[in-house]
Protein backbone atom coordinates (compact mmCIF):
# COMPACT_ATOMS: atom_id res chain seq x y z
CA UNK A 1 0.00 0.00 0.00
CA UNK A 2 1.14 3.26 -0.45
CA UNK A 3 2.86 5.65 2.24
CA UNK A 4 0.99 8.41 3.24
CA UNK A 5 1.54 11.32 0.39
CA UNK A 6 2.66 8.74 -2.40
CA UNK A 7 3.02 10.94 -5.30
CA UNK A 8 1.82 9.35 -8.85
CA UNK A 9 2.37 10.63 -12.13
CA UNK A 10 1.59 9.54 -15.47
CA UNK A 11 2.43 9.45 -18.66
CA UNK A 12 0.71 8.37 -21.87
CA UNK A 13 2.50 8.94 -24.90
CA UNK A 14 5.72 10.32 -25.47
CA UNK A 15 7.19 13.39 -26.03
CA UNK A 16 9.40 12.48 -29.11
CA UNK A 17 9.12 9.38 -31.20
CA UNK A 18 12.73 8.90 -31.85
CA UNK A 19 13.02 5.15 -32.54
CA UNK A 20 16.11 4.54 -30.26
CA UNK A 21 17.48 1.60 -30.05
CA UNK A 22 18.94 2.10 -26.74
CA UNK A 23 18.30 5.43 -25.65
CA UNK A 24 20.38 6.56 -23.09
CA UNK A 25 22.27 9.38 -20.81
CA UNK A 26 19.91 12.57 -21.03
CA UNK A 27 21.23 15.78 -20.32
CA UNK A 28 20.57 19.19 -20.74
CA UNK A 29 22.22 22.07 -22.48
CA UNK A 30 21.65 25.15 -21.12
CA UNK A 31 23.41 27.13 -23.98
CA UNK A 32 21.19 25.78 -26.27
CA UNK A 33 17.85 25.10 -24.62
CA UNK A 34 18.23 21.58 -25.60
CA UNK A 35 18.33 17.90 -24.71
CA UNK A 36 21.55 15.60 -25.49
CA UNK A 37 21.19 12.05 -25.35
CA UNK A 38 22.85 9.37 -27.07
CA UNK A 39 21.81 5.86 -29.08
CA UNK A 40 24.18 3.46 -27.73
CA UNK A 41 23.35 0.60 -29.75
CA UNK A 42 23.18 2.96 -33.23
CA UNK A 43 26.43 5.00 -32.41
CA UNK A 44 24.71 8.22 -32.46
CA UNK A 45 24.84 11.42 -30.18
CA UNK A 46 21.36 13.22 -30.36
CA UNK A 47 20.32 16.43 -29.73
CA UNK A 48 16.64 18.12 -29.82
CA UNK A 49 15.04 21.53 -28.53
CA UNK A 50 14.01 21.53 -25.31
CA UNK A 51 10.96 23.33 -26.85
CA UNK A 52 10.16 20.95 -29.78
CA UNK A 53 6.50 21.05 -29.55
CA UNK A 54 6.70 17.21 -30.76
CA UNK A 55 7.61 16.80 -34.20
CA UNK A 56 11.05 15.90 -33.81
CA UNK A 57 12.14 19.08 -36.10
CA UNK A 58 14.27 20.13 -34.13
CA UNK A 59 16.35 16.53 -34.03
CA UNK A 60 20.51 16.66 -34.74
CA UNK A 61 22.39 13.83 -35.00
CA UNK A 62 25.83 12.86 -35.46
CA UNK A 63 26.79 9.48 -36.79
CA UNK A 64 29.88 7.85 -34.83
CA UNK A 65 32.10 4.80 -35.89
CA UNK A 66 32.21 3.89 -31.73
CA UNK A 67 29.04 3.68 -29.13
CA UNK A 68 28.79 6.85 -27.38
CA UNK A 69 27.70 5.73 -23.72
CA UNK A 70 26.86 8.98 -22.20
CA UNK A 71 28.17 12.84 -22.68
CA UNK A 72 29.63 15.48 -20.05
CA UNK A 73 30.27 18.66 -20.46
CA UNK A 74 33.83 20.21 -19.86
CA UNK A 75 34.46 23.30 -17.92
CA UNK A 76 35.74 25.99 -19.77
CA UNK A 77 34.93 24.49 -23.19
CA UNK A 78 31.81 25.51 -24.92
CA UNK A 79 29.83 22.84 -25.36
CA UNK A 80 28.52 23.38 -28.64
CA UNK A 81 32.35 23.08 -29.91
CA UNK A 82 33.09 19.80 -27.77
CA UNK A 83 31.79 17.91 -25.32
CA UNK A 84 33.21 14.30 -23.39
CA UNK A 85 32.21 11.22 -24.22
CA UNK A 86 32.01 7.63 -22.50
CA UNK A 87 32.66 5.73 -25.76
CA UNK A 88 33.82 1.70 -26.34
CA UNK A 89 37.31 2.02 -25.33
CA UNK A 90 37.41 4.44 -22.71
CA UNK A 91 36.94 8.29 -22.64
CA UNK A 92 37.30 10.81 -25.55
CA UNK A 93 36.45 14.43 -27.01
CA UNK A 94 33.43 14.96 -29.52
CA UNK A 95 34.18 17.93 -32.01
CA UNK A 96 30.18 18.85 -32.41
CA UNK A 97 31.34 20.81 -35.57
CA UNK A 98 33.03 18.01 -37.34
CA UNK A 99 31.84 14.98 -35.73
CA UNK A 100 35.19 13.78 -35.04
CA UNK A 101 36.37 11.72 -31.91
CA UNK A 102 39.66 11.47 -30.40
CA UNK A 103 40.45 9.44 -27.75
CA UNK A 104 41.55 11.26 -24.30
CA UNK A 105 41.70 8.36 -22.07
CA UNK A 106 41.60 4.29 -22.56
CA UNK A 107 40.58 1.85 -19.88
CA UNK A 108 43.22 -0.16 -21.27
CA UNK A 109 46.89 1.31 -21.82
CA UNK A 110 48.35 -2.02 -22.83
CA UNK A 111 45.74 -2.95 -25.54
CA UNK A 112 41.92 -2.83 -25.97
CA UNK A 113 39.83 -5.28 -24.06
CA UNK A 114 37.06 -5.88 -26.84
CA UNK A 115 35.08 -7.51 -24.12
CA UNK A 116 33.70 -4.17 -22.56
CA UNK A 117 32.64 -0.90 -23.41
CA UNK A 118 31.53 1.92 -21.24
CA UNK A 119 28.27 2.28 -19.70
CA UNK A 120 26.87 5.44 -17.60
CA UNK A 121 29.22 7.89 -16.02
CA UNK A 122 29.67 11.41 -14.75
CA UNK A 123 31.71 14.51 -13.37
CA UNK A 124 32.22 14.50 -9.83
CA UNK A 125 32.22 18.04 -8.11
CA UNK A 126 36.14 17.92 -8.29
CA UNK A 127 36.07 17.58 -12.06
CA UNK A 128 36.89 14.07 -12.48
CA UNK A 129 34.77 11.56 -14.32
CA UNK A 130 33.76 8.76 -13.23
CA UNK A 131 33.15 5.84 -15.71
CA UNK A 132 31.74 2.34 -15.52
CA UNK A 133 32.10 -0.49 -18.09
CA UNK A 134 30.58 -3.47 -18.43
CA UNK A 135 30.35 -6.59 -21.28
CA UNK A 136 29.79 -5.33 -24.84
CA UNK A 137 26.17 -6.30 -26.25
CA UNK A 138 28.49 -9.29 -28.81
CA UNK A 139 29.22 -11.06 -25.90
CA UNK A 140 26.11 -12.02 -24.25
CA UNK A 141 25.08 -12.03 -20.84
CA UNK A 142 26.99 -9.10 -18.82
CA UNK A 143 29.51 -10.87 -16.44
CA UNK A 144 31.08 -9.81 -13.05
CA UNK A 145 33.92 -8.26 -15.69
CA UNK A 146 33.14 -4.63 -14.94
CA UNK A 147 34.07 -2.04 -13.09
CA UNK A 148 33.49 1.98 -12.19
CA UNK A 149 36.69 4.01 -12.50
CA UNK A 150 37.66 7.55 -12.21
CA UNK A 151 39.42 9.53 -14.71
CA UNK A 152 41.09 13.06 -14.12
CA UNK A 153 43.50 15.94 -16.09
CA UNK A 154 46.08 13.71 -15.99
CA UNK A 155 44.05 11.12 -18.21
CA UNK A 156 44.68 8.56 -15.59
CA UNK A 157 42.19 6.00 -14.68
CA UNK A 158 42.06 4.65 -10.94
CA UNK A 159 39.76 1.86 -10.79
CA UNK A 160 37.78 2.33 -7.65
CA UNK A 161 35.32 -0.96 -7.97
CA UNK A 162 36.08 -4.41 -9.51
CA UNK A 163 34.17 -7.20 -10.54
CA UNK A 164 30.79 -5.36 -11.78
CA UNK A 165 27.95 -6.89 -14.17
CA UNK A 166 26.24 -3.70 -14.99
CA UNK A 167 27.71 -0.52 -13.41
CA UNK A 168 25.17 2.05 -13.55
CA UNK A 169 23.79 5.59 -12.71
CA UNK A 170 26.35 7.69 -10.30
CA UNK A 171 25.28 11.18 -8.93
CA UNK A 172 25.55 13.46 -5.88
CA UNK A 173 24.37 14.70 -2.51
CA UNK A 174 22.69 18.22 -2.50
CA UNK A 175 25.92 18.87 -0.01
CA UNK A 176 28.14 16.86 -2.21
CA UNK A 177 28.89 14.54 1.07
CA UNK A 178 26.91 11.15 -0.42
CA UNK A 179 27.71 9.47 -3.54
CA UNK A 180 25.22 7.17 -5.13
CA UNK A 181 25.81 4.86 -7.85
CA UNK A 182 23.57 2.10 -8.85
CA UNK A 183 24.39 -1.72 -9.63
CA UNK A 184 21.56 -2.96 -12.02
CA UNK A 185 22.02 -6.65 -11.74
CA UNK A 186 22.58 -6.92 -7.84
CA UNK A 187 19.18 -4.60 -7.93
CA UNK A 188 21.02 -2.12 -5.49
CA UNK A 189 21.87 1.83 -5.30
CA UNK A 190 24.83 2.15 -3.24
CA UNK A 191 25.91 5.39 -1.11
CA UNK A 192 29.42 6.27 -0.09
CA UNK A 193 30.90 8.77 2.05
CA UNK A 194 32.02 11.55 -0.48
CA UNK A 195 34.50 14.43 0.85
CA UNK A 196 33.96 17.61 -0.58
CA UNK A 197 37.27 18.22 0.25
CA UNK A 198 39.35 15.48 -1.26
CA UNK A 199 36.90 13.74 -3.32
CA UNK A 200 37.80 10.61 -1.46
CA UNK A 201 35.00 7.87 -1.24
CA UNK A 202 34.40 5.46 2.04
CA UNK A 203 32.12 3.50 3.76
CA UNK A 204 29.96 1.88 1.00
CA UNK A 205 26.61 0.74 1.72
CA UNK A 206 23.49 -0.45 0.48
CA UNK A 207 21.05 2.20 0.54
CA UNK A 208 18.02 1.43 -1.77
CA UNK A 209 17.59 -2.49 -2.66
CA UNK A 210 14.59 -2.98 -5.78
CA UNK A 211 12.40 -5.62 -5.28
CA UNK A 212 10.15 -5.63 -8.27
CA UNK A 213 10.85 -7.47 -11.69
CA UNK A 214 12.89 -4.54 -13.23
CA UNK A 215 16.48 -3.19 -12.49
CA UNK A 216 18.01 -0.06 -11.44
CA UNK A 217 18.99 2.18 -14.31
CA UNK A 218 19.90 5.96 -14.49
CA UNK A 219 19.11 8.23 -12.22
CA UNK A 220 19.07 12.53 -11.57
CA UNK A 221 19.44 14.09 -7.69
CA UNK A 222 16.71 16.72 -7.26
CA UNK A 223 17.64 19.94 -5.07
CA UNK A 224 15.89 18.07 -2.14
CA UNK A 225 18.10 14.98 -2.07
CA UNK A 226 15.67 12.88 -3.96
CA UNK A 227 16.95 10.62 -6.30
CA UNK A 228 14.83 9.67 -9.59
CA UNK A 229 15.93 6.28 -10.65
CA UNK A 230 14.39 4.68 -13.68
CA UNK A 231 13.80 1.12 -13.30
CA UNK A 232 14.71 -0.94 -16.28
CA UNK A 233 11.96 -3.58 -17.48
CA UNK A 234 8.98 -2.13 -15.54
CA UNK A 235 7.97 1.20 -16.89
CA UNK A 236 8.59 3.02 -14.11
CA UNK A 237 10.51 5.90 -12.48
CA UNK A 238 11.32 5.98 -8.91
CA UNK A 239 11.30 8.94 -6.54
CA UNK A 240 13.23 7.69 -3.52
CA UNK A 241 13.47 9.99 -0.51
CA UNK A 242 17.29 10.48 0.91
CA UNK A 243 16.97 7.98 3.72
CA UNK A 244 15.83 5.72 1.05
CA UNK A 245 12.16 5.19 0.98
CA UNK A 246 10.23 5.75 -2.12
CA UNK A 247 7.73 8.30 -2.11
CA UNK A 248 6.85 8.20 -5.49
CA UNK A 249 6.75 7.17 -9.02
CA UNK A 250 6.09 7.82 -12.88
CA UNK A 251 4.28 5.00 -14.82
CA UNK A 252 5.30 4.99 -18.85
CA UNK A 253 3.91 3.36 -21.71
CA UNK A 254 7.29 0.99 -22.51
CA UNK A 255 9.22 -1.21 -20.53
CA UNK A 256 12.68 -0.63 -20.95
CA UNK A 257 13.31 2.87 -19.17
CA UNK A 258 16.93 3.72 -18.92
CA UNK A 259 17.50 7.45 -17.39
CA UNK A 260 15.98 10.82 -17.18
CA UNK A 261 17.00 14.41 -16.83
CA UNK A 262 15.36 17.73 -15.57
CA UNK A 263 14.80 20.39 -17.30
CA UNK A 264 13.85 23.20 -15.22
CA UNK A 265 10.75 21.20 -13.37
CA UNK A 266 10.33 18.31 -16.11
CA UNK A 267 11.93 15.23 -15.97
CA UNK A 268 12.90 14.01 -19.38
CA UNK A 269 13.07 9.90 -19.72
CA UNK A 270 14.77 7.86 -21.87
CA UNK A 271 13.94 4.25 -23.29
CA UNK A 272 15.11 1.31 -25.35
CA UNK A 273 13.23 -0.57 -27.45
CA UNK A 274 11.15 -3.55 -26.31
CA UNK A 275 10.73 -6.46 -28.89
CA UNK A 276 11.19 -9.04 -26.29
CA UNK A 277 7.81 -9.59 -24.77
CA UNK A 278 6.15 -6.34 -24.02
CA UNK A 279 2.71 -5.76 -25.08
CA UNK A 280 1.65 -3.46 -28.22
CA UNK A 281 2.40 -0.26 -26.71
CA UNK A 282 5.23 -0.90 -25.41
CA UNK A 283 6.68 -2.08 -28.62
CA UNK A 284 5.07 0.98 -30.13
CA UNK A 285 6.68 3.29 -27.82
CA UNK A 286 9.92 1.40 -26.99
CA UNK A 287 13.02 4.06 -28.27
CA UNK A 288 10.79 7.46 -27.26
CA UNK A 289 11.68 10.46 -25.14
CA UNK A 290 8.99 11.51 -22.67
CA UNK A 291 8.45 14.04 -20.46
CA UNK A 292 6.47 15.46 -17.52
CA UNK A 293 6.32 17.88 -14.92
CA UNK A 294 7.27 16.60 -11.56
CA UNK A 295 7.14 20.34 -9.71
CA UNK A 296 10.70 19.98 -8.37
CA UNK A 297 14.37 21.11 -10.27
CA UNK A 298 17.02 18.98 -10.20
CA UNK A 299 20.81 19.93 -9.11
CA UNK A 300 23.33 21.47 -11.83
CA UNK A 301 25.79 18.77 -13.13
CA UNK A 302 29.34 19.24 -13.04
CA UNK A 303 31.74 19.51 -15.91
CA UNK A 304 35.25 17.55 -16.40
CA UNK A 305 38.22 19.35 -15.52
CA UNK A 306 40.60 18.87 -18.72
Amino acid sequence: MAAPGFQRWKVDKPWLELSCALGEGPFYEKETNSVRLVDIKKKQVLTVSAADHGDGSSLKTIQLDTCPTVTVDIEGVDPRDRILLGVKHGVAVLDRQTGTCTMLAPFNDGGSNERLRSNDGAADPHGKLWLGAMTDFQYGEPQPEGFLARFDSSKAKEEVLADLCIPNGIGWSPDNKTMYFAHSKSRELFAFDYSPETGAVSNKRSWYRHDGPGEPDGFRVDVDGNVWLAIWGESTVLKIHPEGKVIGSIALPTRHITCVQFVGTELVITSAADADGGDDTSNKYGGALFKVDVGIAGLEPFKFRL
